[in-house]
C-alpha cells in the first residue's frame, strides 16, 4: 500500500477533489478513466502519468482525504474552547465526515474495492477515536470531566454509539428523526463522564447548545 510519500505533486492535488467528486456524482463503476479524463479536460496519457489505474486513483483520493481530515482535526485542536464545546465540533464533523459517501457509493467501495475501503475506514476510525481521547484528557484536565474514567473505553463508546445512529433503523422504529437521537446521546455522555463542574457548565449552556445540535444535519 502507498506511503504519505508517494501522494503526488502539486498538479494532481489539484485534481484530486474534482475526480472525488466525480464519483460521488456518478459512482465508481460508471466511471471509466476515459470519462474523468474527458471531464476533467485532461489527456487520459496525463492522468496515467500521476497513477496506474482507477484502483490506484481511488487510493489516493482517500489518501487525501485522511489529510484533510487530519487537517481539519489539527485546526479543531487550536480551538479555544472547552471540552464539552469542542465534542460539539468533533460530533459535527464526525457527522460531516459520513454523510459524505452516500449509500450506493459506500456500497460499490465494499463490493468491488474491498480492501481498500476497509483500511480507508479503519484509519477514519481510528483518528476520530484518537480525536475523542483528547477531548477526553482535556476535560480531565480542565475538571469538567472526571479523572477515573477508562479514556480508551469511553471513547470507543462514544464513537460507536454515534456511528450507530447512522447505520441502524432505529429512527424508523422510534419514528423519531437523528437530531432527537443525538440529542440523547450526547446528554447521556457529558453526564455519565462530567464531574460537578461540568454538569454545571452543561445545564448552564443545555439551551444553546441544544440549539447548536439542531443545526447539525444527518
Amino acid at each position: 500500500m502507498m506511503e504519505r510519500s508517494d501522494i503526488p505533486n502539486d498538479r494532481f492535488r489539484e485534481l484530486v477533489e474534482p475526480i472525488r467528486d466525480l464519483f460521488y456524482a456518478y459512482g465508481l463503476k460508471n466511471l471509466s478513466m476515459d470519462d474523468i479524463s474527458h471531464r476533467l479536460g485532461i489527456s487520459k496519457k496525463t492522468l496515467y502519468t500521476f497513477v496506474k489505474n482507477k484502483e490506484e486513483l481511488l487510493e489516493k483520493i482517500f489518501l487525501h482525504e485522511d489529510d484533510r481530515l487530519q487537517l481539519m482535526s489539527e485546526e479543531m485542536d487550536k480551538l479555544n474552547i472547552n471540552a464539552i464545546e469542542k465534542l460539539l465540533k468533533i460530533s459535527q464533523l464526525v457527522n460531516d465526515e459520513m454523510k459524505r459517501i452516500n449509500p450506493m457509493i459506500r456500497f460499490e467501495m465494499q463490493k468491488y474495492y474491498t480492501q481498500l475501503y476497509d483500511l480507508f475506514v479503519e484509519r477514519k476510525r481510528r483518528n476520530v477515536f484518537e480525536g475523542m481521547k483528547i477531548n477526553i484528557q482535556q476535560g480531565i484536565n480542565e475538571q469538567i470531566y472526571r479523572d477515573d474514567i477508562n479514556v480508551d473505553l469511553v471513547a470507543t463508546i462514544y464513537l460507536n454509539s454515534f456511528i450507530e445512529l447512522h447505520n441502524s433503523d432505529i429512527c424508523k422504529m422510534l419514528d423519531i428523526n437523528f437530531i432527537q437521537l443525538f440529542e440523547v446521546l450526547f446528554e447521556n455522555h457529558i453526564r455519565a463522564i462530567s464531574t460537578s463542574t461540568g454538569l454545571a457548565y452543561f445545564e448552564s449552556r443545555k439551551k444553546e447548545i441544544m440549539e447548536y445540535i439542531n443545526t447539525i444535519k444527518k
